[in-house]
């Protein structure tokens, strides 16, 4: 893997973050589908909220496909996947005490979720 120099990190941090990638299939949910995230626990780097996972949301938004960061943080490779943001009730995240009428959006990877 690619060392970044010193004299590289502001502009690498100007071009922005993940980086758009052709993923192999299709994406799997459309805008308006409920989804179940995964209970996941990884050693390693996840961009799953720990508060988000075993929750039921609606997808909000499909943005494309992008390298996915936990895979590429690993050394595993890019593994393309669909990236979603996902609304969720507070109650559905933090239970009855949470604002009622408020919501989170959320943005996951496909393999976070499951049809609901």
């Amino acid at each position: 893997m690619p060392t970044l120099k010193a004299e590289d990190v502001e502009a690498a941090m100007l071009k922005g973050g993940s980086a758009r990638a052709e993923a192999p299939t299709g994406p799997r949910f459309s805008v308006g589908d409920c989804v179940t995230t995964h209970s996941i626990h990884p050693r390693g780097h996840t961009r799953l909220p720990r508060y988000a996972r075993k929750a039921t949301g609606v997808v909000d938004r499909h943005h494309g496909s992008f390298i996915f960061p936990d895979s590429h943080a690993a050394g595993e490779g890019k593994q393309p996947q669909h990236l979603y943001s996902v609304r969720f009730e507070a109650e559905e995240l933090w239970g009855a005490d949470a604002q009622s009428r408020s919501a989170v959006y959320i943005d996951l990877f496909e393999s976070y979720l499951d049809p609901a």
